[in-house]
Order: structure tokens, then sequence, then C-alpha cells
């Protein structure tokens, strides 16, 4: 059903910033004919969430759950579900297909391990058979004591990697850990690591690195990453962040990291942007070969965005190739939501030598101006459409609460260097003079994607903007009546668009606005799909839906 409240209206009671999960799955293909090898769909590294499955359903109807149990019943109003499995009673990581499995990050409110009770908070990784959604194996850890670093119940917050048979994903204990994809039903221990617990439903950790006690990073309520592996590294970020007295207590902590992905050594660490983090950094890094360099774009706690071209190979550092000021200069941060100045929740978007970047905020803040930023990434240098300068016309550093100081006689003037190609805030669709709620871009937790010429961005208070990718005019909108946390898919010439209510609805991918559908599953969701081989993997709040039409033996 549909909220009829304005959304952007996090409870009070704190609904992380597991942001960024926001955008998870990857590419998938076309259905394959029996015996073929299976078909992966892994979170794109340039973010930008388009993907190559065709057959995929339009529409499907979820039938009966029993509240109680959490078990699927299905019935007669069940329609193209073809299994359903139970996450935990909070869901923030996107599902993730890999060969015969289907992982999902959550925490330990199923209750799969009998070690554990339901009640005890873990954050937990989840492994499902791809066939039936069977439970294989849960990967555990412990919440911090530290609700500022570690909030309670929200689980794990990130979307793993997988290569062959090593997963890697971010915990919500600061740490960044590699698993083996088959647990212990290989019955071997795998790794430096050697797990206390052994059993087939138990999983095997190969190594972990602690961001934290290693690197003195102190996170802002959870640490939600999602990995990135290029040649022989993993790179992360650290969700290093303010206290809960809005100070950054570990400014030279690093805020990018890469590590060694056989051996979790580390390799290097970058600390931007130090003292300047606003609040949290739950954004994801990105990777692309852009003209030819390879670069890893990182969206900064302080609303900046941070280029790097990197080696695969892991042997040399970092090395900054542009930067880019996603505020106005006069733009002012200020507690609780309550400025204009905003950072990255959404990872960059890569596509083709353009990068894409959305500004957002903790979503328990709620709505807000919201900028969508399209930036020529082949370029060198401070590309922010905007400098500050003294009074004797030297440039400033940048700042943490608002970047310029007019009292000292500093003035803001255009960057003659800026990469901006465009920069979307609403448009006046309808011709009456003003822009409404549906004609405003608001802060965003999801990353827009980019396919045939359009860009589909969804804001946090729950507005779909469709804007023509050349210049960032908008097309058309669609209200949805509750906050969009997870990035939308694109995937056989149709848009999938999900929201808080349980709530997902299906465009042509035109630009003229076509409905196709609007299916209800009844919880939550605050995840981006998986599809591949003509099935949707759809994680709610506590559920995980495979739909798909079902094939006749």
């Amino acid at each position: 059903m549909l909220n009829t409240m304005r959304p952007g209206a996090v409870p009070a009671a704190f609904r992380p910033l597991i942001l960024v999960v926001l955008l998870a799955a990857g590419p998938g293909a076309a259905a394959e004919p029996p015996n073929a090898p299976r078909i992966d769909c892994l979170p794109p590294l340039d973010r930008n969430y388009v993907v190559s499955a065709r057959g995929l359903p339009e529409h499907w109807a979820a039938g009966e759950i029993d509240r109680k149990t959490g078990e699927w019943i299905g019935g007669d109003r069940a329609e193209n579900i073809l299994w359903v499995a139970r996450l935990g009673s909070e869901t923030y990581g996107s599902p993730v297909v890999r060969k015969d499995k289907v992982f999902c990050a959550t925490n330990n409110g199923a209750g799969y391990l009998p070690r554990f009770s339901a009640e005890q908070d873990l954050g937990c990784l989840l492994a499902f058979s791809r066939d039936d959604g069977r439970f294989l194996w849960q990967y555990s850890a412990p919440v911090l004591p530290d609700s500022q670093r570690n909030w309670p119940l929200q689980g794990i917050c990130s979307t793993p990697w997988i290569e062959d048979d090593r997963l890697w994903i971010v915990t919500n204990r600061g740490c960044v850990a590699c698993l083996d994809t088959e647990g212990f039903s290989d019955k071997e221990d795998d790794g430096p690591t050697k797990d206390a617990v052994h059993g087939e439903q138990e999983a095997d950790t190969v190594w972990e690195f602690d961001m934290i006690g290693r690197l003195g990073v102190v996170p802002r309520f959870m640490t939600s990453s999602m990995p990135a592996a290029v040649g022989t590294c993993i790179f992360a970020a650290t969700s290093n962040g303010t206290d809960d007295k809005g100070v950054v207590p570990a400014p030279q902590a690093p805020s990018l990291i890469a590590l060694d992905k056989a051996t979790g050594d580390l390799l290097w660490a970058d600390a931007s942007p130090g003292a300047n983090i606003l609040e949290g950094q739950w954004s994801s890094p990105a990777f692309a070969v852009i003209a030819g360099v390879p670069q890893l774009i990182f969206g900064g706690g302080d609303g900046w965005v941070y280029a790097f071209e990197v080696d695969p190979a892991g042997k040399r550092p970092p090395e900054p190739l542009w930067r880019f000021d996603a505020n106005p200069k006069t733009a002012q941060f200020r507690e609780a939501g309550l400025g204009d100045r905003d950072y990255l929740v959404a990872p960059p978007v890569v596509c083709g030598d353009r990068v894409y970047v959305a500004t957002g905020c903790d979503p328990q803040w709620g709505e807000g101006e919201g900028r969508l930023w399209c930036i020529d990434a082949r370029k060198r240098g401070d590309l922010s459409a905007e400098l500050v300068i003294d009074a004797a016309n030297r440039p400033v550093p940048p700042r943490r609460q608002v970047a310029v100081d007019e009292s000292a006689g500093e003035r803001v003037v255009p960057n003659p260097n800026s990469g901006v190609i465009w920069l979307y805030t609403g448009d006046d669709l309808n011709g009456d003079g003003k822009r409404d709620v549906a004609e405003t871009y608001h802060r965003a937790l999801a990353a827009p994607v980019v396919a045939q010429g359009l860009v589909i961005a969804a804001d946090a208070t729950g507005i779909v903007h469709c804007l023509d990718a050349a210049n960032g005019r908008l097309l058309w909108s669609h209200d949805m009546f509750a906050a969009v946390w997870g990035t939308p898919l694109v995937a056989d010439g149709k848009a999938y668009v999900s929201d808080e209510d349980g709530d997902t609805v299906v465009f042509a991918l035109t630009r003229d606005k076509t409905i196709l559908a609007e299916n209800a599953l009844g919880e939550p969701i605050y995840t981006s799909p998986a599809a591949v081989d003509g099935i949707l993997y759809i994680a709610t709040q506590k559920h995980l839906f495979a739909i798909g039409t079902p094939r006749r033996p």
C-alpha cells in the first residue's frame, strides 16, 4: 500500500545509514540452455546498475506469509514467486548470485544457527541455495559494544564481492572479511584464520582485517562500504566519521584502503578528507578505466569526490587525479540535517567518461535539497564548479562548516577548470512557473542509473526522475509516496524501483513515462535487486524473494 505521509521521514529510532548498500547487484544475463555454466550477478564496479538479464517478470505477488514464524505460505494469491527464504529482522545488504548460491547480508533475527538465539544481536551474511532458497551457512559478527560505532540490530550493511570461491565483505565490526564461498561443506578450514567453530552451517573465514583495531578508524553508526576487487586488490571505504558530539576523533585515520585480496595485507591507505568529515562516510568506491586510466573514485564524507589512479597489482600508491566539491561554496553544514551542505551516501556512478554524483545525508534527518552532478572525468585537478579565493586572489583550502568566509574578504568565483557537464536540482516540467515536489530533486540514498541516453535517479523523498543524459533535462518524474533507499535496476528495457513501503514500480525505459506494473511484497525494501537468468532476487526487510516465471519440467 502507498504511504500517505511525505516520506523522507525515517523513523526517529534511527534507520541506519546502511545506505550503501543501496546499490548492490550487478551484471546479469539472459537465460541459458540447460547444463550451460551458471551466470553470476555481482556488484558492478562502475556502480552503474544496468544488467543484461532478459525475460524478467513485470508482475508478481508475495501471497501469504505467516507473520508469527516468518515462513512463506504462498497460496492462491502468490504469483511468479519461485521461493522465499527468511532473513533477519532488518536487511540493508543486497543479494548477490554466484554459481549455485545466493548471498545476502542481514542480522540474526532468523536464528538459523542453534548456538545463537534469534534475540542475540549479530551481523550476518547468509548463503542460500540458488535453486530452492535452502539455508546453507552463516557468517556471524557480534555487534560492537558502542552503539555510536555499531547501531543495534542493523546487521551487516554491505554487499559482497566474489571471485572463484572467495567472498569479501565489510562487516559491522569495522572489518574486511574474506570467506570461502563453500563454508565448511568442503571439509576444509581455509586460510591463516582458523575458525573456532566448525560445521556445515558455519562460515569458513580465510582472513579478517580489523580497520578499527589496526588503523584507528572510528565509524559513525555503521561500517557499510561495498568492496571493489580489481586485479590483486580489494578496495574499501572505512566509514571513519564523527562521534556523538560531532567531532572527528580520528582525522588521521584512513577513509579509503587497499588490501591484498589473497592475504589481507594492507597495501595503502588514504586519509582524505581528514578533519573535514561532516558526519559519517557510507558511500562505496567505484572503479572504471576512463580514457585509458584506471580510476578509483570515492565519495567522501566532506561532500567532495576524490579520484585516484590506482595500480591493480597494488605495487604503487594511488596518485590523485581530480577532486570535486558537490556543494555550492556558500552551503553551510549544520547538525541534524538543518543546513544545505551535504555529502555522498550513494556511490559515484561511471558511464563512459562521465561520473554522476548524488548528494545526500543520514536518512534520519529527513528531506532536503539534493544535487545531481554530471562530471567530465577526463580532466585533472580541482573540477568543482566554483573556487574560493582570498583578498589576495589566492585559493582557499576546503573547510568543514562552510567553504567561504566573506567577512575575511574571501569570495566565490567560477572555476575555469570546472569539469561540470550539467547540474540537476529540478525542473519546471509542467511550465507553471514553479517547481513542485515531483519536479524537485531531493537528498538521495540511491545512486543514479545511466542507460540508453537516460538517467534514472530516485531520491529519498520517493521521487523518481528520468533525465536526458546529455544535458540533465527532466523528461518525466513519478512520486512513489515512500522513500527510495536502494539503487534502481535497469534491465530488459525496464527500470525497477523499490521503496520503503515494499512496492516495486516497473517503468518502461523510455523518454515518456510508462508504468508497466506496480507490485507489493508487504515489507520495506532498503536494497537493490539482483537479476540473472530470467529471475529477480529481491531482499525485503525480512525475506529474500526469488521472482520469475515458473519453468515447466
